[in-house]
């Protein structure tokens, strides 16, 4: 009784106690009440953390299965026929169709992105809002269908320029979007400094903007490279060979044969490559500023005499971006008529594709539950490297993860091979981080007093997360959730390696439809999938706006 004694009392009902004042007094109360060594502190690190911990690192540890399967396999094959599978003409061939396509598509990417968002968010360019968000739209038309447009409107459009143009205006929205958030957030004292010492607007942009934009564009550049990597429909309609086109080709010919296996060894190898350049490029200045800056947003830029062929930039990548795409839809669905709409087939597929991607995201967003907690509530070094596991297994493409899987359960476990339970866990594999990130974010909003308080009330440590932390995340979940199902709807790869007998979903009935050249049964198909991305598209659009306080 004592401990209640020292506690100050709570505001009685209709009293004028603020809301920091009861959440000081519910931790205040649960330090009272909960043992000695149970204190808030130690209560996080002593009791719940044990299991939530324990999950977490069985979770990292099975996302780390596809990786630790291309070691043990090059470890079973043995160096000789490693060597004679790796150093050949073939994968030469790939490897430099894959460094020319990242090298060509990503810088152009960039000055694009750099360009459009400078003229969305600088510059007094009429219906800047508009084009903002038409920039962002191509993320709603998946990359095959991109290619499927075009090679329908353009039949002899083939080879690496014709794959660099596809993904350029397939993958620059993945660097539109940060840097057009970062160039929201830059502090505007700092140019007006740089322009009161006598530099020029050029000087300005080039010495004290685009430095701050570097995070941005690494991060946006390694996105779009992993895509470049990963990406199989939309090579193969252009007949550009790449290492995921080969690893699929090898795989339908010989089913998982060693040939395949080295080839997802290289492109790993590429993967890490990629995330060893980003870390260099990116350094480590600082980018943080002391203090909240100035209080007012950037003075837009007066365009003048440039205003018609700054206009041109957005139109043009609007009209290849989306039109494309839209009228080739549009053309194939009025030339095939109503007999393209078989209601039955599409309403299976759709049905099939609605179930997969929302029991998808479920998965990984459980899974992902444990770890977006502990990085919040118990960060050190042991979440930094579980957390590291998760991000590097997340960057590898699909069709490495299928391999993985396919040759785990045809070993190991061939009751699970090609089952419900296998694809699920490929789906929660690959999309984890998508998960993550929201998760991660909500919770970082939801005050540890409230667990301490319901723990207090005699709830388990279980009860009291779900109770409090869980529910006021509900939020961010289901925004990870719809970025999961939205990346799981547009998946090819690995539904087509591991998903069960009869399966056919939106998109693997848009890809059986159109490899027979039926382009006008496709469109159906590549409508809906559209149709159903555009309301996540504009969602990413509005939440980094938010992010920018706008």
């Amino acid at each position: 009784m004592a401990a209640f004694a020292a506690l100050r009392p709570f505001p009685p009902s209709g009293g004028s106690g603020t809301a920091p004042e009861l959440m000081q007094s519910a931790a205040d109360l649960a330090r009272s009440v909960l043992p000695i060594g149970m204190v808030a502190g130690q209560w996080t690190r002593r009791r719940p953390i044990s299991w939530i911990s324990l999950a977490a690192i069985l979770i990292s540890l099975f996302s780390l299965l596809p990786l630790a399967f291309i070691i043990w396999i090059a470890v079973q094959t043995g160096w000789e026929t490693v060597s004679a599978l790796v150093f050949r003409p073939r994968v030469g061939e790939l490897l430099v169709n894959t460094l020319l396509l990242v090298m060509l598509a990503v810088p152009i990417c960039i000055v694009l992105s750099v360009a459009l968002a400078w003229l969305t968010e600088r510059s007094d360019l009429a219906g800047a809002r508009l084009w903002a968000w038409l920039s962002v739209a191509p993320l709603a038309i998946p990359a095959f269908v991109h290619s499927y447009a075009w090679i329908t409107l353009v039949p002899g459009l083939h080879g690496l320029w014709a794959g660099v143009l596809v993904s350029v205006v397939a993958y620059f929205p993945f660097l539109y979007l940060p840097v057009a958030a970062a160039l929201r957030r830059l502090d505007p004292a700092l140019e007006d400094a740089a322009a009161a010492v006598g530099l020029g607007p050029w000087r300005v942009f080039r010495r004290v903007v685009l430095p701050q934009l570097r995070l941005a564009i690494c991060g946006g550049s390694l996105l779009v490279g992993l895509h470049l990597l990963a990406e199989y429909g939309l090579y193969v309609f252009i007949r550009f060979d790449t290492f995921t086109t080969a690893i699929v080709d090898q795989f339908q010919s010989t089913f998982n044969g060693p040939a395949a296996n080295m080839l997802a060894a290289v492109l790993v190898t590429c993967c890490f490559v990629l995330l060893g350049i980003e870390v260099l490029v990116r350094g480590e200045e600082r980018y943080a500023r002391v203090g909240s800056g100035a209080a007012r947003q950037q003075q837009r830029t007066r365009l003048g005499r440039a205003t018609l062929p700054c206009l041109l930039l957005p139109v043009i990548t609007t009209l290849l971006a989306l039109g494309v795409p839209f009228v080739t839809i549009g053309r194939w669905l009025v030339a095939g008529g109503a007999d393209v709409w078989r209601l039955d087939e599409i309403g299976l597929a759709l049905g099939q594709t609605l179930f997969l991607a929302l029991a998808g995201a479920l998965l990984a967003t459980i899974a992902a539950m444990p770890m977006a907690w502990i990085s919040i509530r118990a960060p050190g070094p042991l979440q930094r490297l579980l957390e590291a596991c998760n991000y590097i297994v997340g960057s590898l493409p699909g069709v490495v993860v299928a391999l993985a899987l396919v040759t785990i359960t045809v070993r190991i476990a061939l009751p699970l091979y090609q089952t419900l339970f296998t694809i699920l866990v490929a789906y929660a594999l690959m999309f984890l981080p998508r998960a993550l990130i929201s998760l991660r974010a909500s919770i970082a909003q939801a005050p540890v007093e409230l667990e301490l308080a319901a723990a207090s009330l005699g709830r388990s440590p279980l009860k009291a997360l779900w109770s409090t932390t869980i529910r006021l995340s509900a939020p961010g979940a289901a925004a990870g959730m719809a970025l999961v199902a939205l990346g799981i709807m547009n998946e090819l790869t690995a539904t087509q390696m591991l998903a069960p007998n009869g399966t056919r979903t939106l998109a693997m009935a848009f890809w059986a439809h159109s490899g027979e050249i039926d382009y006008a049964s496709a469109a159906p198909y590549a409508l809906i999938m559209v149709t159903i991305s555009l309301p996540l598209t504009w969602l990413l659009y509005v939440q980094s706006k938010r992010m920018a306080g706008r």
